[in-house]
């Protein structure tokens, strides 16, 4: 298959099947990045990067905030840019699942506020 022909296959895919494409190509070109993961009892279960406790939600927290990907890799210095890919690429896939996430975080974020 030529670059060409696979541009024209990719721009069918839906949002999902991209993201799977993605996580594919970043494994073969990062020699092992871990994508995201949902480990129950980790961060309440929320798609994390990896094998750390950084929620996806929170990187998209992060970004809506304005902070640019070297800032977020700054600030996370275990991330690599192939985490914020993946990242970016599940919060593309799942964006109803990440709005979720960030909704119940800032209801218990009120909630400890009152206390």
């Amino acid at each position: 298959m030529t670059l060409t022909e696979s541009k024209i296959d990719w721009a069918s895919l839906t949002a999902v099947d991209k993201a799977a494409v993605i996580e594919i190509l970043l494994a073969s070109l990062s020699s092992g990045s871990l994508g995201i993961k949902k480990t129950p009892g980790v961060c309440g279960g929320d798609a994390c990067v990896g094998n750390t406790r950084i929620p996806v939600w929170s990187l998209v927290c992060d970004r809506r905030l304005g902070a640019s990907d070297g800032i977020i890799l700054e600030s996370f210095p275990d991330l690599t840019a192939a985490d914020l890919v993946n990242a970016w690429a599940y919060a593309d896939a799942y964006p109803e699942e990440i709005e979720q996430a960030i909704k119940e975080n800032d209801e218990v974020m009120e909630e400890s506020e009152v206390y």
